[in-house]
C-alpha cells in the first residue's frame, strides 16, 4: 500500500459546506439507522412526518459533502480507510427541518510507522445561517498501511476510558436490516464499500459491512430510549471507539451503565458472531 501523499492531504481544503434538509431526509436518516426495525421500542416519530422529531445523531450527517476522502485532490487511498473513533457534542437540539452550515477541517495526522496505519483526526462544526452553534463532530480515521511518511506517532488527547468491570445496568438488543447499508448511505455517504461486494471483498471483507455512524446511530437509539425515555432534546454527547465493523442483519446488543450523574457508559456487540463492535462508549444527558 502506498505511502500517504502528506503534503498533499495538509493541502487540501474542505469548502464550507451549507445544507438544507427537509422531513424526507429527516426520516431517511432515521431509516437508515434501524429506527422502527424493533417490535419493542416505540419510534413512530422519528419516521412519520406527523409530530416528527430528528435523532440527535442526525448531526453526523448534516453540514458535510459526503465522505469527502473519495475526492482524489485529498491524496488519500480511500479504500482502505476505517473509522476508529466518533464523538458528538450537541449544543442545541436538531430541528426535523432546517438549514445548516458545516465547517470541516484536519485536526492532527499520527503516522504508525511503515507499513502500519495512519491516524487522521478531523472535526466538523455544525451552526445556523447566523453563525449560533448546533453541533459538532469529530472523528479518527485509521488509513491501513500509508505509514512511514515520518509524522508524530500518536494524536494526543484524552483516552477513552474502558467500560464498568460490574454488569451492565441494562442491555438492550436492536436489529439491523439487510438493507441498511443501501438505504443510510443516501444520507451522504456513498462509499462503495458498503454496497459494492467485489470492493468489499478487495479489500479484505467478506461482504459490504455497515457504515460505522449508522452503527453510532443504532447505538444512540439504544441510549435515547433507556437513558432519556426517548426524548431527542437531552442527548448533549457521546463518544465512542469502534471495534468490529456490522454486517447488515446484525443484532446489535448495547450494554449501558448508569453513573448516576447524567452520564451514562456503554458498549455494543454482536452476540450472534460473538464480537464487539463498539466500545469505551461515553455519553451524557440533560436539558439545554
Amino acid at each position: 500500500m502506498a505511502v500517504l501523499d502528506i503534503e498533499k492531504l495538509l493541502a487540501y481544503r474542505l469548502p464550507e459546506y451549507r445544507e438544507s434538509y427537509d422531513m424526507r431526509d429527516t426520516i431517511l436518516y432515521a431509516l437508515g439507522v434501524g429506527a422502527g426495525q424493533s417490535h419493542t421500542v416505540d419510534e413512530l416519530d422519528f419516521v412519520f412526518e406527523r409530530d416528527l422529531k430528528a435523532l440527535p445523531t442526525m448531526a453526523l450527517v448534516l453540514g458535510t459533502p459526503g465522505f469527502w476522502a473519495m475526492d482524489p485532490k485529498a491524496g488519500l487511498d480511500w479504500k482502505n480507510i476505517l473509522h476508529g473513533e466518533e464523538s458528538l457534542v450537541i449544543h442545541r437540539a436538531i430541528e426535523a427541518t432546517g438549514e445548516l452550515i458545516g465547517t470541516t477541517r484536519i485536526l492532527d495526522i499520527a503516522d504508525k510507522g511503515p507499513g502500519k496505519p495512519v491516524m487522521i483526526r478531523s472535526r466538523r462544526d455544525l451552526t445556523t445561517l447566523s453563525g449560533v452553534p448546533v453541533a459538532q463532530t469529530t472523528g479518527v480515521w485509521v488509513l491501513r498501511g500509508a505509514g512511514g511518511f515520518g509524522g508524530t506517532r500518536d494524536l494526543g488527547g484524552d483516552p477513552l476510558p474502558a467500560v464498568p468491570e460490574r454488569s451492565a445496568d441494562c442491555v438492550i438488543d436492536l436489529p439491523t436490516s439487510r438493507n441498511q447499508a443501501l438505504v443510510y448511505r443516501l444520507s451522504g455517504d456513498r462509499n462503495p464499500l458498503h454496497a459494492d461486494l467485489a470492493l468489499a471483498r478487495s479489500v479484505g471483507f467478506d461482504e459490504p459491512i455497515l457504515h460505522g455512524l449508522s452503527t453510532m446511530g443504532v447505538i444512540g437509539r439504544a441510549l435515547l430510549h433507556k437513558c432519556a425515555d426517548g426524548n431527542p432534546d437531552q442527548m448533549r454527547s457521546m463518544r465512542q471507539r469502534f471495534t468490529a465493523p456490522v454486517i447488515p442483519g446484525d443484532t446489535i446488543r448495547v450494554e449501558i451503565w448508569d453513573e448516576g450523574d447524567g452520564s451514562a457508559r456503554f458498549r455494543a456487540s454482536v452476540p450472534e458472531r460473538g464480537v464487539v463492535v463498539a466500545d469505551s462508549g461515553v455519553a451524557t444527558f440533560g436539558l439545554p
